[in-house]
């Protein structure tokens, strides 16, 4: 079985490095190099490859932010890279995380490549995939919740981002999700629940089972049947808000007081 890796560093000397030793070692395919945190977030979610060798310090976007943006849509393997940051270096090596200090040696190397190979023939178990997101969020304390300020969304075998606040209203269709807004749709590929819990509850509220509505593009709500309600949006989108959700009303009543 041969693995994917991506490197990101901004150093050529070492993303050279790292791409000739796992040439040599069986069961590894580099499928793209990056040199700035923009470019190793776009490549990852183009390839998704099974591991990433990841600088803590790179450009433009820092590995940790990197890691942050894609963490919601997939899990790689992980390995750090630092050449300074001996604090953070000493917090992976306690939490087990694989990280490689620069200047690294082949020994170094292979003994790092032996624990990804155990990583990679097992399933991540949940508590790594928790331990990792800890590290990730511990970086950066949030002082209030966070939540999605855009999203990313691919169209014509090309990735880019889509402000929230630019957004209409999901709708949810068996296993895939249609993103609306003015001007077009896009389609993405996760639960609805999963999608709400990171949405700003202040902006969208949840109207039925299929809908998630941006709460800024609410015209008018006209009493229907059965205390539900028919949501008009800016663009003449017309939605139920069913009876199950109608708590969330005040959400939308509050906002406009």
């Amino acid at each position: 079985m041969s693995y994917q890796a991506l490197i990101a560093d901004s150093e050529l000397a070492t993303r050279q490095s790292i791409r000739f030793y796992l040439e040599q070692a069986a069961g590894f395919q580099v499928a793209a190099e990056a040199s700035t945190g923009p470019e190793a977030l776009t490549a990852l979610l183009h390839h998704r490859p099974d591991v990433v060798f990841v600088n803590l310090h790179l450009p433009r976007l820092d590995g940790f932010s990197v890691l942050r943006e894609i963490w919601p849509y997939f899990q790689p393997q992980v390995v750090f890279l630092s050449a300074s940051d001996q604090p953070m270096l000493l917090a992976l090596e306690e939490s087990g995380v694989p990280y490689l200090p620069k200047p690294f040696t082949e020994l170094q190397f292979h003994q790092t490549l032996c624990h990804v190979k155990t990583n990679l023939a097992q399933p991540q178990s949940q508590e790594t995939i928790d331990m990792l997101m800890r590290l990730l969020v511990s970086e950066e304390p949030p002082t209030k919740p966070t939540y999605l300020k855009r999203m990313l969304v691919k169209d014509n075998h090309k990735l880019f981002f889509i402000k929230a606040e630019d957004i209409l209203y999901f709708d949810a269709d068996g296993n895939y999700i249609t993103l609306h807004t003015l001007k077009r749709n896009y389609t993405l590929y996760e639960s609805l629940t999963q999608l709400e819990q990171r949405l700003d509850p202040a902006d969208f509220t949840r109207i039925n089972r299929s809908y998630i509505v941006n709460l800024n593009y609410v015209e008018e709500l006209e009493c229907y049947f059965n205390g539900e309600y028919l949501v008009k949006l800016t663009g003449g989108h017309t939605l139920k808000w069913t009876r199950f959700y109608r708590d969330n009303v005040k959400t939308f009543l509050a906002k406009n007081r």
